[in-house]
């Protein structure tokens, strides 16, 4: 079965697989869960959307440094595939690959098969702890600031950066670790939300509710094929107090916040076309 997965994966990618270096323990598996093997499965899947689906491009990976960083990025799509193109920009695109793991939410630890799929992908739930450790050991993590409130936004707030958390800025200080911004554009035309039925959602127990009429069409469930174009800017170094009051956090979260949705500006500028 792993001749076969390597078949699909193709030469380029996996050796740039194999190339990763793993924390494992006994079983092949790391302390939150993370296993390799089911990683190279979902690569083979991933690669294809990335490459053939969303044909993405990217920019200005070469800012993502070796060793400990932040990415930090909008979040939009409804569902994850941006963070899903920002992985596979490290792991495919970037000339030494890199291994991204995501900050996810924490109700995501109370759904059936998907508490136990993420972990096994290398996606981490979003406390504190569980980031500082993994920076500690040199990882590269990546953080949605905006959280369900960004992925889900409705198509008429496309591209408009939502509130902030300010939990990762907290933890580039105490763990001295510099901060990539991220700017992810295609993500929001491929789902597209008409609304937030925040009612419902409350009911449900999720953090959001969207509505989205093509997922009525035949085939809806299917992502759009928009063009990803991913944007990597130039690494931002903070220093002071990791414990200081929220308003002097907030202070260092604007700038990044700001970098950001400069670099959305001016990737829709550029961009010819939402397919294109």
């Amino acid at each position: 079965m792993d001749a076969t997965v390597d078949r699909w994966l193709g030469d380029d990618a996996r050796k740039r697989f194999d190339s990763l270096a793993w924390h494992e323990t006994a079983g092949g598996v790391d302390p939150f869960g993370f296993d390799p093997r089911v990683a190279k499965y979902a690569v083979v899947a991933a690669r294809a959307v990335y490459r053939d689906w969303f044909r993405a491009e990217v920019h200005g990976i070469e800012n993502v440094p070796d060793g400990r960083v932040l990415l930090i990025s909008n979040h939009s799509g409804q569902i994850p595939l941006d963070a899903m193109g920002i992985a596979c920009a490290l792991l495919l695109d970037r000339e030494s690959p890199r291994f991204v793991r995501s900050m996810v939410e924490k109700w995501t630890a109370t759904l059936p098969f998907v508490s136990v799929l993420f972990p096994r992908l290398g996606q981490i739930v979003g406390v504190p702890e569980n980031c500082a450790r993994l920076l500690e050991e040199e990882e590269a993590i990546l953080v949605f600031p905006e959280g369900a409130r960004g992925i889900s936004k409705p198509f008429s707030q496309r591209y408009r950066l939502t509130d902030f958390g300010i939990g990762f800025m907290r933890l580039a200080l105490q763990t001295r670790t510099p901060i990539v911004p991220v700017a992810v554009i295609g993500a929001e035309e491929q789902y597209i939300s008409i609304a937030d039925l925040n009612r419902v959602a409350r009911l449900l127990g999720m953090p959001a509710f969207p509505v989205i009429p093509q997922l009525l069409l035949p085939g809806g469930f299917l992502p759009l094929p928009t063009k990803y174009r991913i944007y990597f800017g130039e690494p931002l170094s903070f220093t002071g107090d990791p414990d200081d009051e929220d308003a002097a956090i907030e202070e260092k979260v604007v700038v990044v916040k700001r970098t950001i949705q400069n670099m959305l500006n001016r990737g829709l500028k550029e961009r010819p076309g939402i397919f294109r």
